[in-house]
C-alpha cells in the first residue's frame, strides 16, 4: 500500500517540529565558557584577630602578590569566604562569597565572546544591598583582579575574582 500524500506529509511535519522542538530546547547563552572564583580578604596593619574566628590565613604566594601592589600593602591578610560560580556565555551571575550573609554580592556577565585564556566581563560589586563599583574588566586565565573594598574592623576588605577557563 502506497502512503498518501496527505500522510506523508504529516509524518514531515511531525519530524521537523519534533526537532525544532529539541533545538529550541538547547539554549546557547546557557553554554558554560568557565567558572569564577569570588574571595573576600580582610586586610589590616592591626590585630589580625579582629577578622573573627572564621577568618583563615592565605597562601604566601598570595600574600606577596598583595603586598606588591602600593594599594593593597598591609602587614595581614585573612580568607574571610570564598565562592566559585559558572560562567555562562550570555547569562547574569551572581556569586555570594560570605555565605549566608548577602552583604558583599558580586554580579558579573560576559560583554563579549570570550577567547581561551581570558574573559571580558560586566561586573558590580554590590555591599550591603548597593552598587558600589560597575566596570568592564577582562579577566585573564587564574590572574586574580583585586578591588580594594570598604574599611572593616580596622582594616580593608579585599574581593579578588579568579576566572577559571
Amino acid at each position: 500500500m502506497i502512503p498518501s500524500y496527505r500522510s506523508f506529509f504529516c509524518l514531515l511535519l511531525a519530524a521537523l517540529w519534533s526537532v525544532s522542538f529539541a533545538s529550541a530546547q538547547q539554549d546557547s547563552g546557557r553554554a558554560r565558557i568557565g567558572e569564577i572564583t569570588v574571595r573576600v580578604y580582610f586586610a589590616t596593619n592591626a590585630n589580625p584577630t579582629d577578622a573573627g574566628t572564621r577568618a583563615r590565613d592565605i597562601d604566601k604566594k598570595t600574600a606577596a602578590q598583595l603586598r606588591g601592589s602600593e594599594h593593597l600593602h598591609f602587614t595581614h591578610y585573612r580568607v574571610l569566604g570564598e565562592e566559585t560560580q559558572e560562567i555562562f556565555r550570555s547569562y547574569e551571575n551572581w556569586s555570594q562569597p560570605l555565605k549566608p550573609s548577602d552583604e558583599i554580592l558580586v554580579r558579573f556577565e560576559p560583554n563579549r565572546h570570550s577567547l581561551a585564556d581570558s574573559v571580558s566581563l560586566d561586573l558590580e560589586l554590590w555591599l550591603a544591598r548597593k552598587k558600589i563599583l560597575k566596570t568592564d574588566a577582562v579577566l585573564h586565565a587564574k590572574q586574580a583582579l583585586f578591588i580594594l573594598g570598604p574599611e572593616w574592623r580596622g582594616g580593608r576588605l579585599i574581593i579578588a575574582l579568579t576566572p577559571i577557563l
